[in-house]
């Protein structure tokens, strides 16, 4: 949701950020794979319990993530490989802060959380798989509540404020909810509404009235 309000409307910032930093030698991809590796190090944060680290790290990577794409379209090097690479490694951070979440709650022996944890790690990966399996199909399907943006922002906020318990409850029913949304979408878009379409019988023969 929030990708979609904003767009690319913060590129002119970022491609200062880059410049300043950089200079003009910007590798998509080297943000990619900065972005998965400082994600791993949020993971052992986790498995640490060092939560402000933790928080800190994935804003981090968050970060990361949004240089990649901006990267990418400052320098014209859009590519198809790009884009897959980014979204098998943003599938992989994912999963592994969720990993390491439930590894977290196995060692403090807390079953519910476990579980709580293992249905939001569904839900995180069912939300790009929808949207894929819409794409292939032809039709573009970025709505949801829950997409990339706000689960760094939300999984942030948990650890930072050592309130992760209850930002995995609002995640449980955010994420499934977009699952739904996006599937009602691409059910809407199979079946657009007939407006003003005569439905007319090929067999039916007119005859005038004597």
């Amino acid at each position: 949701m929030i990708g979609n309000k904003i767009g690319h409307r913060l590129d002119p910032v970022l491609h200062t950020l880059l410049k300043k930093i950089f200079g003009n030698g910007k590798n998509p991809n080297l943000f990619t794979w900065t972005a998965f590796f400082v994600t791993l190090i949020a993971s052992f944060f986790i498995l640490m319990e060092y939560w402000i680290l933790t928080g800190l790290a994935i804003l981090l990577s968050g970060l990361f993530d949004l240089l990649d794409g901006a990267a990418a379209r400052i320098t014209g090097r859009v590519t198809l490989f790009g884009g897959l690479l980014d979204s098998v490694l943003d599938r992989y951070s994912d999963l592994f802060l969720m990993t390491a979440l439930l590894f977290h709650y196995l060692k403090k022996n807390e079953p519910g959380l476990v579980i709580l944890t293992s249905f939001v790690s569904i839900g995180i990966a069912l939300i790009p798989y929808v949207r894929a399996k819409a794409e292939a199909a032809q039709i573009p399907c970025k709505v949801g509540l829950m997409e990339r943006a706000e689960r760094i922002i939300l999984l942030s906020i948990g650890a930072l404020f050592q309130l992760m318990e209850p930002i995995l409850w609002i995640m449980v029913v955010l994420c499934h909810f977009t699952v739904l949304q996006r599937i009602h979408h691409v059910w809407k878009e199979l079946h657009p509404p007939l407006k003003n379409q005569e439905i007319r019988n090929p067999n039916f023969e007119t005859r005038n009235k004597s």
